[in-house]
């Protein structure tokens, strides 16, 4: 009997593709899996790549974490922030504990997973890694070995962008490289947890979304790029293929995940300009004939009662007197504007007047604990089918298109799971909770 388990994380793998419109186009990951054995995950809160992988790897929420997304503000600071990486990852992760028990771990792609930590056995950067001339294995050594297999290693692609063509040549090149340094790991290194994140299906998603689907708002028909998603899941499921049939050689036990989904984005709130239209934010001097971030904006703090960050999901934080430096909303009102706030963010509507799916949420009451640098509420607009928008000076508060680059997708509360158990104990409701990955990972290691 083997302990083995391999995990293959597709960040992104959205489950309605996956599980049902392409299902016949994918033979070896539809039929890798026994029907009570694969089911929804549902992700994070916010579904991002930080904080999703690591609420797998820890069995704990993103309060716990203290991990809202990749950016943080500094709490009581109006422009000190900081990026997520592996220096903020909790210690409990089922790596550091397979590595304390003895057991050989490898990580490849593991998000975050740079700056590298030392664990018993062998690890490889994420996207994260700013690139191959930086080290970005452990131990160094490896980082040899891979570059005398596949030359230069692709961590990531740019995918905001217009060059979709050179986009599309890369992720191709980037997946054929993982794949072949993952091949190579699994034959030639010590193993009995193994985790690998393949980075690419999220980056075909944001950049080829609108030439695949029909109700996106700016899908073209018989465009050049129509099957570009379809043809790259076909061509991971290939390679996928290949990996399981080493695996079944190893007798490993097998967890295909996503961190999360994906779906079309419907458009893009301006978040900061509705703030400053209700009387929240307030500009020394609006940008003229530019588009300018919140950061770069002449901010009034001595009136601004609140102000926003924009991405897949809204974050609003209040100048606090005492907390801020210039801040304004007393310690005594704060829950009364949190509440005003609340009610005022519920009431947006889209760009037709329609009454949108709106989440707005205190994180205390999204998280066991909140920890580290959290917003003071969260925003989820129309079950995150709009972006929010932190830029201002816009002519609208509706945009059609991303304010930050091309990007034409947005993430979905639920991803993909599904278990390959040797031993057949588990089976599965229709929905799995992302941090019920850990417990089911520590029991197939018996850790």
């Amino acid at each position: 009997m083997s302990d083995k388990l391999f995990v293959l994380g597709l960040d992104c793998a959205e489950p309605s593709l996956v599980f049902e419109k392409f299902r016949n186009e994918l033979p070896n990951i539809s039929n890798l899996f026994p029907s009570n054995a694969k089911s929804f995950m549902k992700s994070t809160i916010p579904p991002i790549t930080i904080p999703a992988w690591l609420s797998m790897a820890t069995g704990k929420d993103p309060g716990e974490m203290g991990l809202y997304g990749f950016r943080h503000r500094k709490t009581g600071s109006y422009d000190t922030k900081w990026i997520a990486n592996a220096t903020y990852a909790p210690a409990q992760t089922i790596f550091n504990i397979a590595s304390k028990k003895g057991k050989n771990v490898i990580t490849m792609g593991f998000p975050p997973s740079y700056p590298l930590k030392p664990i018993h056995g062998s690890s490889i950067g994420c996207f994260l890694t700013p690139g191959s001339e930086k080290s970005y294995t452990y131990p160094d050594l490896l980082k040899q070995e891979i570059e005398n297999l596949v030359g230069d290693y692709i961590f990531d692609v740019v995918f905001r962008t217009s060059e979709r063509e050179k986009t599309l040549k890369k992720l191709y090149e980037m997946v054929d490289k993982h794949f072949k340094v993952l091949e190579y790991m699994i034959m030639n290194k010590r193993w009995d947890l193994f985790w690998f994140v393949e980075i690419g299906i999220d980056r075909i998603h944001h950049t080829f979304w609108k030439y695949m689907d029909k109700d996106h708002h700016l899908y073209t028909p018989g465009n050049p790029f129509e099957n570009a998603i379809l043809d790259y899941y076909k061509y991971i499921d290939e390679k996928v293929g290949k990996i399981v049939n080493l695996l079944d050689k190893a007798g490993a036990s097998i967890i295909i995940v996503s961190d999360h989904g994906a779906k079309r984005m419907k458009g893009n709130f301006v978040l900061n300009q509705w703030l400053m239209e209700e009387g929240y934010l307030v500009l020394k001097n609006k940008p003229e004939n530019r588009i300018i971030s919140i950061e770069d904006a002449d901010v009034d703090w001595n009136k601004t009662t609140a102000w926003g960050w924009g991405g897949y999901y809204g974050r609003i934080f209040l100048n606090v007197e005492g907390r801020e430096p210039s801040g304004i909303v007393k310690k005594k009102d704060y829950d009364n504007v949190i509440e005003e706030l609340k009610c005022d963010l519920m009431s947006i509507k889209d760009d037709h007047g329609n009454p949108l799916k709106n989440i707005v949420e205190t994180p205390e009451n999204l998280y066991k604990e909140v920890n580290g640098d959290p917003p003071d509420l969260m925003v989820i607009l129309d079950d995150l089918y709009w972006r929010c928008a932190g830029t201002v000076g816009h002519s609208t508060n509706y945009l059609m298109e991303n304010d930050t680059g091309p990007d034409d997708a947005v993430h979905a509360q639920y991803g993909i799971f599904g278990l390959k158990d040797v031993e057949n104990r588990y089976s599965f409701k229709n929905v799995v909770d992302i941090t019920e990955i850990f417990g089911i990972e520590k029991n197939l290691l018996k850790l």
